[in-house]
């Protein structure tokens, strides 16, 4: 998405690149291991769990980008061959960093495709991203999202400015428009296999994805058609005590107990709302909320255990993934701590209230991803249908928490000691919203209603209006209205008052005479 998460080193990693793009795997179901052995293709490079990276060319020169499915367009760094200068220019905001610069053409190579005059963004200045762009050797950034989406086509205007997977499918026509990845986790000890990305391609050993429900891209309201993102509805989340945490949408018209799920491979922490976060480490002895970094940090031995819902299945994520020991986090007395990977949403939150979840990294490690682009597609004959998500869950939960026991505990079962028991519900700590953030959330509320406000305000006008012409009305008719004082004169027909007798003037003797009688 266009948006880092913040704490994700720069940009948005992902994996869909080539044909086949091999990456380590991640603990996988024993039976799958040996399926996966002999696949081969353009790795992905793994930065710490928090960058995925891949190999493309560009004018026949190769280029180390990061793979997104949050977003739509190319940009990389560097000199290209051949290029050919559009005389158009382009920006792209991201939450760290902007990538700027004229759109150009070149033959673009994708593992196993070519397309000819793919434009994409020739960025000159990369200074306002992170430097680990730098340090790990990325030159740039892919998009694999809906080409809705895409800064550059909308700036062209027509389809030679269309993104490159839009590119590819359109060239092939009689294939399928789908990408499927994989996302390995570094430090797993059972992990002994490869992963890898594909395009049009189940990866072996995996072929019962497509037999996974079908999650329509469809079935979440699209506020903005040009934001689109691969969203969909989820059924819930288990907590870690395994109950339902009870979180309300944002997103209008989204039935009870449904939430709206974006899959980013660009963020490394996933970003969720407040309260969900909340629910899942402000029980945990120990745990504190960092106000200054925007997430929370908690011991390393806290096994903590947490399930997504889509489509009636449940989706497990590995306690290795629920919290991360690998951004290097240690507290004012020099101790290390590990951060929290579903972190409260902040600055990638959706003002105009399109969506409620961005499942990153630390999310979809857990499972086989495959992501059909359908009819988004305009220029193919075999794939028509409305585009979906599926996903395969690998990560089983008996073998996961003995992942933790080794890499955390050093082999020693300790989670069910005392230490480790979550608090009571009624002790759960809770992280405070900043100035800043209330004004956004009411700002997004007024974004998201506007339509009922302002019918609002025009009924509650008409009403006073309405009510001043209507008193005028009564009062032009002489009958009186509510709220208004009586006539204090007496009406034609209204008998006439005794005769008051009053006495000559210079009389100073005599006595005034009230006909009406004494005053009280």
């Amino acid at each position: 998405m266009r948006g880092f998460a913040l704490l994700f080193l720069p940009l948005l990693a992902d994996l869909a690149t080539a044909i086949t793009i091999p990456v380590q795997g991640f603990p996988r179901h024993p039976d799958h291991l040996s399926k996966r052995a002999n696949v081969t293709g353009t790795p992905l490079q793994n930065s710490g769990n928090t960058i995925y990276a891949g190999n493309i060319t560009l004018g026949g020169t190769s280029f180390n980008v990061i793979l997104d499915t949050g977003s739509s367009d190319l940009w990389v760094a560097g000199n290209v061959p051949g290029t050919v200068n559009s005389g158009k220019s382009a920006s792209i905001s991201y939450a760290i960093g902007r990538a700027s610069g004229n759109i150009n053409y070149a033959t673009l190579g994708f593992d196993g495709f070519t397309v000819d005059n793919q434009a994409y963004i020739l960025v000159t200045d990369t200074s306002t991203f992170s430097s680990a762009l730098s340090s790990n050797n990325i030159q740039g950034l892919m998009g694999l999202g809906p080409n809705a989406g895409s800064v550059v086509e909308s700036t062209v205007g027509n389809s030679t400015g269309d993104s490159p997977l839009f590119r590819v499918f359109a060239q092939n026509k009689t294939t399928q428009n789908f990408i499927s990845f994989q996302l390995d986790r570094k430090g797993d000890p059972t992990d002994s296999v490869t992963g890898q990305i594909t395009i049009s391609e189940v990866i072996s050993g995996f072929e019962n994805i497509t037999s996974q429900p079908k999650l329509n891209i469809k079935d979440a309201p699209v506020i903005d058609a040009n934001g689109q993102h691969w969203a969909v509805l989820s059924d819930g989340v288990i907590g870690p005590d395994g109950q339902s945490i009870d979180i309300e949408s944002i997103v209008p018209h989204v039935s009870d107990g449904k939430l709206v799920a974006v899959f980013d491979t660009g963020f490394t922490l996933s970003q969720v709302p407040r309260k969900l976060s909340d629910a899942i480490y402000g029980r945990v002895q120990g745990a504190n909320y960092s106000v200054e970094d925007g997430y929370w940090t908690l011991p390393c031995d806290q096994e903590l255990n947490l399930t997504f819902k889509f489509g009636g299945q449940t989706y497990p994520v590995h306690p290795l993934d629920v919290s991360t020991s690998d951004l290097g986090y240690t507290d004012a007395s020099g101790n290390t701590r590990c951060v929290g990977s579903f972190q409260p949403i902040t600055t990638a939150f959706s003002l105009l209230g399109e969506y409620d979840i961005i499942l990153g990294m630390s999310f979809l490690r857990n499972t086989y991803t495959l992501i059909d682009f359908g009819n988004y597609v305009d220029d193919t004959s075999n794939d028509r249908g409305d585009p979906y998500v599926q996903l395969l869950s690998l990560t089983d939960a008996s073998s996961a928490h003995s992942d933790f026991v080794k890499v955390r505990l050093n082999g020693q079962d300790t989670t069910g000691s005392p230490s480790k028991t979550l608090l009571p519900a009624s002790q759960e700590s809770h992280s405070p919203e900043s100035a800043g953030e209330k004004k956004q959330h009411i700002k997004g509320a007024v974004e998201r209603n506007w339509p009922y406000i302002l019918i609002g305000c025009l009924v509650f006008v008409l009403a006073v209006v309405g009510c001043c012409i209507w008193r005028c009305c009564c009062a032009r008719r002489g009958k009186p209205v509510r709220g208004f004082v009586q006539n204090p004169y007496q009406t034609i027909q209204e008998p006439a008052p005794p005769p008051m007798h009053m006495q000559p003037l210079g009389n100073a003797g005599a006595q005034y005479a009230d006909p009406y009688g004494p005053h009280a």
